[in-house]
């Protein structure tokens, strides 16, 4: 796994980009699997700022973050409470999150259709950048 902040914020990005470039050529099952990855990395990135230099972390907090659950990844950043009062506030940001919350790395032993490519990736990315999941995380990593 990639331990650099910085690093998890580049993968989250380029992860979000090849789903939206595997639903363009209607491998949408692909599209599906790795847009979990996108969200997966922009959590670990939220997680990454917990850490501080010359500081030898918790043991159970480090293998907790080799998960993923991405609810579980949530809480470990710290950022369940924010989200549910966001989500309170924002019915559509409370559809996105209901919609990939859902997703584990067992969809790859999934089909997955048009629609649901489309929901998952459109969940994440919002309406060109805004109002996405990816936003919401982005600001806070």
């Amino acid at each position: 796994m990639a331990s650099e902040r910085t690093l998890l914020q580049q993968l989250a990005k380029l992860r979000l980009e090849e789903a939206k470039l595997l639903a363009r050529e209607g491998k949408f099952s692909g599209a599906y699997y790795v847009s979990g990855y996108a969200i997966e990395c922009a959590l670990k990135a939220c997680i990454a700022t917990q850490f501080r230099e010359n500081e030898i972390p918790d043991k159970g907090l480090v293998n907790d973050i080799y998960t993923h659950d991405l609810g579980k990844l949530l809480r470990l950043a710290g950022l369940e409470a924010e989200l549910a009062t966001a989500r309170q506030r924002d019915p559509e940001l409370d559809q996105r999150w209901l919609i990939v919350k859902n997703w584990d790395e067992k969809s790859r032993y999934s089909l997955w259709t048009a629609e649901q490519a489309a929901a998952i990736i459109d969940a994440i990315d919002g309406d060109g950048g805004i109002g996405g999941l990816f936003q919401w995380l982005s600001i806070r990593w």
